[in-house]
């Protein structure tokens, strides 16, 4: 089994040119490590399939907060949710919870968006283990630690996880995506929202933390107006949104601020843009609200630059 799941990361790695990042034994043996990790922790619950006809909904970061809720209500309407997050045993958990109480059904994977050739492992799982795939919800995310810090790949930490590692994902799972179209692509953004340097998209001079976070989701944004380009008659459509202000998530209870809204509030918004009718392809929202984003957002020329520079970061060729 190891063999095998080596031969098919080299083939992933090298394959179609595809990859610009040169390729070395240790890269690839902490590669094929990560890959035994997902696996590993998959195989351990719910059913490797769903059945037929079940919708297939993957939620990243929906081990609490914000993700959770929404993995319960879509297991509660019966679709299949795949469970993303850090924390096995979190993930085993909320799995649990909706294979026993819920007439859905749930796997959990686990990969740590700090390091791109986990979000390479993941998606490879899922594209060995699901035919089809209805919703991504590109919902994990954390606050920009005080302190500039550089994720596992060189790059600034929040623009990584909350963004870069999307971008990544999305783009690998684009494919089962259009086939299993009408599908669709969820960034859970922000209201935060502050526009890139791109003379120091890294932030390494004057970093700040509220800046790193206002950046990643303004990304957010910025990458769903452009994708909803590229994906006309697709029959894949994408959306981003401010799902609510300070939810009462750990993430805000852990910054110190005092939580305004609650997770069901988000969750109802999140709920809309993945199963709503009226709802614009490429649209920013407010909660439930239609919404104009930063200007950034709908400028063509800083559009292509975030495009390009996504795509050289995460080492994806044209």
């Amino acid at each position: 089994m190891e063999q095998n799941m080596l031969n098919r990361w080299l083939r992933l790695r090298a394959g179609g040119g595809r990859f610009r990042r040169p390729v070395s034994f240790a890269l690839v043996m902490a590669s094929m490590l990560t890959l035994v990790l997902v696996t590993a922790c998959a195989d351990r619950d719910g059913p490797a399939v769903p059945g037929d006809g079940q919708q297939v909904v993957l939620i990243t970061g929906s081990t609490s907060g914000l993700g959770r809720e929404v993995a319960y209500r879509m297991a509660d309407a019966g679709a299949h949710v795949i469970v993303h997050g850090r924390d096995a045993e979190r993930g085993e958990a909320v799995v649990r919870k909706i294979n026993e109480d819920s007439p859905g059904s749930a796997r959990f994977y686990r990969a740590d968006f700090a390091g791109l050739d986990a979000v390479e492992a993941l998606a490879t799982a899922i594209l060995r283990d699901y035919e089809r795939l209805d919703v991504l919800v590109n919902n994990a995310g954390i606050g920009g630690p005080e302190e500039r810090t550089e994720s596992d790949d060189g790059y600034e930490l929040t623009f990584q996880v909350n963004y870069l590692s999307h971008f990544l994902l999305t783009h690998r799972l684009l494919g089962l995506l259009e086939h299993s179209a009408p599908a669709r692509i969820v960034n859970v953004a922000s209201a935060a929202q502050t526009p890139i340097d791109f003379d120091d998209p890294g932030i390494e001079q004057d970093y700040d933390s509220w800046r790193a976070y206002g950046q990643s989701k303004l990304a957010q944004i910025t990458f769903s107006k452009t994708l909803a380009g590229h994906l006309a008659d697709s029959g894949v459509t994408t959306y981003s949104l401010h799902p609510a202000t300070f939810m009462d998530t750990r993430m805000v209870r852990q910054a110190g601020i005092d939580p305004r809204a609650t997770v069901d509030e988000g969750a109802e918004a999140v709920m809309r843009l993945m199963t709503g009718d009226d709802v614009e392809h490429g649209g920013y929202y407010d909660g439930l609200e239609r919404d104009q984003a930063h200007a950034q957002a709908y400028d063509e020329q800083a559009r292509e630059k975030l495009w390009q520079l996504s795509r050289e970061y995460v080492g994806l060729e044209d």
